[in-house]
């Protein structure tokens, strides 16, 4: 899953004023049909005495002509300042705590001295990329993904599918010592996730891709396990090819749901058994399971069978095992293929 954030600019002036909500929104309608929005942009915040307006210029502007537009929203008092340059991205990634999901924990180099030895440490710098671990959708992958890791038993493939900075291809190529293919639509995605790959030494092979019909895919394919972490209409469109690169016995982790979408989710996969469901913050992660064909090599052993408990609800299997043997985790699981 990928995402944009602002060009930083060498040099950024802010002009901010206050007024009440008619002159402030009159303001921000004269100021967008003025300037271009690729080197400027307007805030309005409502402060409880009034609305406060700031403008953001990328670069040299005319101070005069800022007032003057000001003024034209009958707006008076205006004040001009200047921003000093900041890398607003590591400036905010630096004030990211480690976020653990079982055996994984999802850290940046600042915190890479203080990561437990019996925890698998992924060492992330997003950048531009989407991905720093405190996603729910990405902390549910990786809670799956920790059970999963107790199930496996050989070397198998794994495809991550709109890697956004690499953390899930990462997580799995390290935990189950496989060979990772990791896909992204978008350039500034597949560079961060290349560099973060090479900075955690895990065998993970980036490739920049819109869909499923890239020839790496089909020459890697099919795979035991696939982690679909995107949005809910890419996954409702690319059900069908999903299916049919999962081996016989193979999982699809989908993730980026809202709860509210899950139902929708599952019935673009109807066919694959529901293993696992787990919530989080409202968003929610769900294991499906591939059925295994006659006479074909499974590409798990036996099903995930137990649960998470944390601060949802919990649904236990309908027909369990002789002996559950639930753990304790984050979010809320349902390992029953129920709505």
């Amino acid at each position: 899953m990928t995402s944009r954030a602002p060009r930083h600019p060498a040099d950024t002036l802010i002009a901010v004023c206050d007024a009440d909500e008619q002159a402030a929104r009159r303001l921000a309608d004269l100021f967008a049909g003025t300037f271009a929005t690729d080197r400027a942009a307007v805030s309005l915040v409502e402060t409880g005495a009034g609305w406060r307006v700031t403008l953001y210029f990328d670069g040299a502007v005319d101070a005069a002509a800022v007032r003057k537009l000001v003024a034209a929203a009958g707006i008076g008092k205006l004040r001009l300042a200047r921003l000093a340059p900041k890398d607003w991205v590591a400036d905010s990634l630096a004030g990211l705590q480690p976020v653990a999901a079982g055996r994984f924990v999802v850290h940046g180099a600042h915190d890479r001295a203080r990561i437990a030895g019996n925890r698998i440490g992924i060492e992330i710098e997003a950048a531009l990329a989407f991905g720093t671990g405190h996603h729910p959708s990405t902390r549910g992958c990786l809670l799956a993904l920790d059970r999963i890791c107790k199930m496996s038993r050989k070397r198998i493939r794994v495809l991550d599918l709109g890697t956004g900075s690499g953390v899930l291809a990462i997580a799995a190529a390290r935990a189950l010592h496989a060979p990772v293919l990791a896909i992204d639509v978008d350039p500034a995605a597949v560079r961060a996730a290349r560099a973060n790959a090479r900075r955690n030494r895990a065998p993970v092979k980036v490739c920049r891709a819109d869909g499923v019909a890239a020839p790496a895919i089909r020459a890697a394919a099919p795979f035991a396990l696939v982690f679909a972490n995107i949005l809910l209409e890419p996954l409702q469109r690319l059900a069908a090819p999903l299916r049919r690169l999962t081996a016989p016995g193979g999982r699809i982790v989908l993730s980026g749901l809202l709860a509210a979408q899950a139902n929708a989710a599952r019935a673009a996969y109807r066919g694959l058994a529901l293993e696992r469901r787990i919530d989080l913050d409202g968003w929610t992660t769900l294991v499906l399971r591939q059925a295994e064909r006659r006479g074909a090599q499974s590409a798990f052993p036996s099903p995930l069978w137990g649960g998470v408990r944390g601060g949802g609800r919990m649904v236990q299997p309908t027909d369990p095992p002789p002996h559950p043997s639930p753990t304790r985790g984050e979010g809320a699981v349902s390992l029953a293929d129920s709505n």
